[in-house]
């Protein structure tokens, strides 16, 4: 670069500067900026054209009064015309002056774009990477409209020299991340690869963070990369610190480029020729191998350096997980760092160690540090370094081991930091519940945990322990009577008298035989702890009072006289009023046959994901449990019910919901029960609560109501469902889809509810609510005229393939429809394996004796059997990365088809069906959702990107699942959404 000559100096622009720096006061400084500006606005205006030094000085004053905080509106042109200036530091200070303050929006855009174009053209190095580096500076769209096919030549062409390659390199990084789809590689692919073979090591350098992020989004086109970046990985590795002079730092050579070749690798699966694997192994081996040699230098730089390529290696190690030999001896190489005096590498190693722990080849390796770990979370000083060592206790945890790690993790919890106790809780509970051989066990570890730290023990850990219990009759009669022994402490924690009230409600008879927990003292343990509690536990232990009543007779008057009492009857809290009334009269007038049928004991509850699981995956940190785990989680059981709801299951059938046992059919799948015409009113509720009364049953569907009637919606609750078959005069072929049918169907992907079709006719309305891989779906045929529709029917049909991948179930309709009435259907629908079409919906009817006969597309996508992931960044990322096979991804770059609004994007997003998850992609301005879809088959992870550029008013959709069908489906759904 030419150096600046005496000349150069800008006096004028030194005064300036140390008059702004001498201003006593804001108002000075500001009656300073204001007399320089207009003093260049008249220079500018002037008839005197002004040489190139005068322009450089007052283009320099104007982009440090910008660089101030004050508006600049002029000097813009002043500033191109710099550009065409032959000198070097003219032509430097007009770039510097268009990246800054020059928007992608400017009328200038044409100007600057012709002058970078002649100096690209001109050949002149200097120029050339004064140009590449506007351009990556400003970095706008209409840059890479302009630019993005000269780039890539510029870069690969024989003549250009390294310092414009390395800036070409680095710049088309730059618009690729901008704007991907203008940024096409196509003939320059393999050539851009081959610069992995470049003799100077700094277009290498430039070159792999370009080839990286290409590899990225699309391995295949660059996974020949594979074999030269093992090629060059090797060349380095077994190089001496002298061989790379220029590129050595503290005799580590080239630590940034073997950092980068080894992130690259970790793009790819395992080379599949084995001799490229032999000498990558090999490569790793010296790695692994140099960790153990003396330093060659006592300073930092030195063991940063070479410990940022260990750790890299390592990495690379765990991603291929297929040479147990490496996986060893890395866990025993991290082991090393387990006990080293900086913090930091302690860190790393525990954070590395917990992924190797899920490695089959590393687990038993990891587990013979156990004692290190133990002792790193009694005595490390940092927080952080306690809590990885707690991630890593939870993901060694084994059968073999799982009493002494909860037992450690207990005896921390004691004196474990606040930030991290309500983690250590779940994770406690987790592995208690996971490796539980002997119930009994569990039950005392559990309770163990509400003692030490009560106030972190969150409803999902003791509703597990009472569903657990409820769920298995060997541990019913040892929960009861462990519950009791920990009651009589003089200070019971308030969750301690949740579990208690609760299992003694459902299971104190077991333990009653034994004059020391009779029925009374039961209830006076319990009572006496009444009016320490909140209204909530309150309520659940009035509902435990008139359990009492059914198990022990004995008990009735002592509780009635509690109930009737003021405090109780007369209570503020309406809740607590309520259900004391109540219980008092159901305790009064039913009678014995009646009290234990509605106070029956609760019965197991149906099996489905530990809600513990998706509590701890919302913490934050790493380590909080693997995608996979919680995958496996979905077949552990979870309670009914939340916040309060949860705390009054124990009185359930006399409040109004009703669980069904684990045999009942919540779908209606099996058998298809009549509806009744009517609602049901207040006084049979206690005799209809068990029945399907559509929209209204407290089961499957207790969230959805029928809709309102009004005079301006015909989905108005009509007559119920019949199973009287209707006639068969209606025997013609069904229609074939309406036109429309897609369309109608898309506007379903992302909610549930609403009007599906209508003409002067009909009104078709739906209500539909989806539960792991199971539906129900209510249609709602309003007559929209004054005549009658006669010999109605309505037919669902799977076509081809469907029939294999959906079970749908429906219930034949009123065959006579009344003008402006209206008819529901229920439709029952189960997700057998993943599905790509949806299902016909075909309606027939006569209206004044012409048959209408018309076929629709059911809105039934393979979304709504979405289950929800919450997960951090860390592991977001780390699952994005696992699902890299080509086939995995689908990605669609699209105009924006509405207008694009960050609230109604996140409501379509939530619509789906997946979870919104915040602050885990780097740029704020994108959407990033996780999910599994639920089917009988199988279970299917879904990881989602969504990437809006309001300037082009475009989106990227980037879907990646565990099967590629459903990643193309799922693209397609959702890029008519937006």
């Amino acid at each position: 670069m030419p150096a600046v000559s005496k000349g150069d100096g800008m006096r004028g622009l030194a005064v300036f500067i140390s008059d702004i720096r001498n201003c006593k006061s804001k108002e000075a400084e500001i009656k300073r900026i204001n007399k320089e500006l207009a003093n260049i606005r008249s220079k500018f205006k002037g008839d005197k054209a002004l040489d190139g030094y005068s322009k450089k000085k007052y283009v320099c004053k104007l982009l440090f009064i910008f660089l101030l905080g004050h508006d600049i509106d002029f000097g813009h042109m002043e500033a191109v015309n710099l550009l065409s200036s032959n000198k070097y530091t003219e032509k430097q200070i007009g770039y510097l002056f268009i990246s800054v303050l020059v928007n992608s929006n400017s009328e200038l855009i044409r100007l600057i774009n012709n002058a970078i174009k002649n100096d690209l053209s001109s050949r002149n190095p200097t120029f050339m990477c004064l140009a590449l580096h506007c351009i990556a500076n400003v970095g706008s769209r209409e840059m890479a409209e302009a630019f993005a096919g000269e780039i890539p030549r510029i870069l690969v062409a024989g003549d250009t020299m390294d310092s414009v390659k390395q800036s070409a390199a680095l710049c088309l990084l730059r618009l690729y991340k901008t704007s991907p789809d203008l940024v096409l590689m196509g003939e320059w692919t393999s050539r851009v690869v081959h610069l992995l073979n470049d003799q100077h090591m700094g277009v290498v350098t430039a070159a792999i963070s370009l080839i990286t992020c290409l590899s990225q989004k699309n391995p295949d086109e660059f996974k020949t990369c594979v074999s030269l970046a093992v090629s060059r990985l090797s060349r380095i590795v077994s190089s001496a610190s002298t061989d790379l002079q220029d590129y050595t730092y503290y005799f580590v050579p080239a630590p940034w480029l073997s950092c980068k070749l080894l992130r690259l690798l970790q793009c790819y699966p395992p080379p599949e020729d084995g001799a490229v694997k032999g000498r990558l192994v090999e490569c790793l081996e010296t790695i692994l191998n140099k960790a153990q040699e003396p330093p060659k230098s006592k300073k930092v730089q030195h063991s940063n350096a070479k410990n940022a390529i260990l750790f890299e290696a390592i990495s690379l190690i765990i991603h291929y997980d297929s040479e147990p030999n490496l996986l060893v001896r890395a866990c025993n190489q991290l082991g090393q760092f387990l006990q080293h005096r900086e913090t930091n590498l302690r860190y790393l190693a525990l954070e590395s160690m917990c992924t190797l722990a899920s490695s089959e080849f590393s687990h038993e390796a990891v587990k013979t540090h156990i004692e290190t770990v133990i002792n790193a979370l009694k005595t490390e000083r940092d927080v952080s370094v306690r809590q990885r060592a707690a991630d890593l206790l939870y993901a060694m945890c084994d059968r073999s081991n799982a009493k002494q790690i909860v037992a450690e993790m207990l005896s921390y919890l004691e004196t474990a930091d606040y930030s991290i106790r309500e983690e250590m809780v779940l994770k406690v509970a987790i592995l208690a519940e996971k490796y539980a051989v002997d119930y009994s066990w569990y039950v005392d570890t559990i309770l163990n945990l509400i003692r030490i730290a009560g106030d972190y023990v969150s409803e999902e850990v003791w509703y597990r322990v009472i569903q657990i219990v409820i769920n298995r009759d060997d541990v019913q009669g040892y929960a009861a009577k462990t519950v009791f022994e920990a009651l009589q402490a003089p200070a019971c924690h308030e969750n301690m008298v949740k579990v208690g009230g609760y299992i003694l409600g459902e299971f104190g008879n077991l333990i009653a035989g034994d004059p020391r927990s009779s029925p009374l003292v039961q209830f006076n343990l319990l009572h006496s702890k009444f009016h320490l509690c909140s209204v909530p536990t309150r309520a659940l232990l009035l509902s435990a009072y008139i359990k009492f009543i059914n198990l022990f007779p004995e008990t009735k008057s002592t509780i009635q006289e509690v109930l009737r009492s003021d405090s109780q009857i007369r209570n503020s809290d309406v809740e607590l009023q309520q259900r004391a009334v109540e219980y008092l009269k159901l305790s009064s007038i039913a009678s014995t046959d009646v009290l234990a049928t509605v106070l029956e004991e609760m019965p197991p509850f149906p099996e489905r994901e530990s809600s513990i699981l998706a509590k701890l995956k919302k913490k934050k940190g790493p380590g909080a449990v693997s995608v996979n785990e919680l995958e496996e989680g979905k077949r552990e059981g979870e309670l009914n019910g939340g916040g309060e709801r949860g705390g009054d299951n124990s009185g359930i059938a006399a409040s109004n919901a009703s669980t069904p046992s684990p045999s009942a059919d919540l779908l209606g799948l099996r058998t298809v029960p009549p509806v009744t015409a009517a609602a049901p009113s207040a006084g049979s509720l206690l005799v209809d609560v068990f029945s399907e009364a559509g929209v209204n049953d407290d089961g499957f569907l207790r969230d959805l109501e029928p809709p309102t009637e009004s005079s301006d919606s015909l989905l108005a609750e009509g007559p119920g469902d019949s199973d009287s078959a209707p006639p068969s005069a209606v025997s013609e072929d069904p229609a074939p889809p309406l036109p429309e049918s897609n369309e109608l169907l898309n506007k379903f992907v992302c909610k549930n509810n609403g009007v599906l079709f209508e003409n002067q006719l009909l009104q078709i309305g739906i209500k539909s609510e989806y539960r792991q891989n199971l539906g129900r779906m209510y249609l709602f045929y309003g007559n929209k005229t004054s005549v009658q529709f006669v010999t109605f029917t309505t037919t669902v049909t799977c076509p081809g393939e469907l029939q294999s991948q959906l079970n749908v179930q429906t219930k034949t309709v009123e065959p006579l429809i009344e003008g402006g009435a209206q008819v529901q259907q229920v439709i029952n629908i189960e997700c057998l394996t993943d599905f790509l079409e949806a299902p016909l919906l075909n309606i027939k009817f006569r209206y004044g004796g012409a048959l209408q006969n018309l076929t629709l597309k059911l809105p039934v996508t393979i979304n709504k059997f979405f289950q929800p992931t919450e997960m951090a960044s860390h592991d977001f990322f780390q699952r994005w990365k696992q699902l890299s096979q080509p086939q995995q991804e689908a990605q669609k770059i699209f105009k924006a088809n509405h207008a694009m609004d960050t609230e109604v994007l996140k409501a379509k997003l939530l619509g789906l069906g997946m979870a919104l998850l915040e602050n885990v992609d780097p740029n704020p301005e994108n959407f990033v959702c996780a999910g599994v879809i639920q089917t009988k088959a199988q279970q299917v992870g879904s990881l989602l990107r969504l990437e809006p550029n309001a300037q082009a008013q475009m989106y990227r959709l980037t879907l990646r699942s565990s099967k590629d069908t459903v990643s193309q489906r799922l693209c397609e759904l959702l890029a008519e959404q937006f």
